[in-house]
């Protein structure tokens, strides 16, 4: 089977810590406002990142779920 390459980030839910959730979601998805990242956050589950590589994907899953939220790569 292939390998694959291109990941998916999807923010499955936020938690309880929803303002430091926010915060690393303006961090990992450039030029987003607070208004824009608020409402992506609120809206969840909404992928945050598509098609990056791996490595991206790990680091950004590993941030936001040090903020406190729920994370799925696919």
């Amino acid at each position: 089977a292939e390998e694959q390459s291109e990941f998916d980030v999807i923010l499955e839910s936020a938690g309880d810590k929803k303002i430091g959730v926010i915060k690393v979601v303006r961090e990992i998805v450039s030029g987003l406002g607070l208004k824009e990242a608020k409402d992506l956050v609120d809206s969840a589950p909404k992928p945050l990142l598509e098609k990056v590589a791996k490595e991206a994907a790990d680091d950004a899953k590993a941030k936001l779920e040090a903020a406190g939220a729920t994370i799925t790569v696919k």
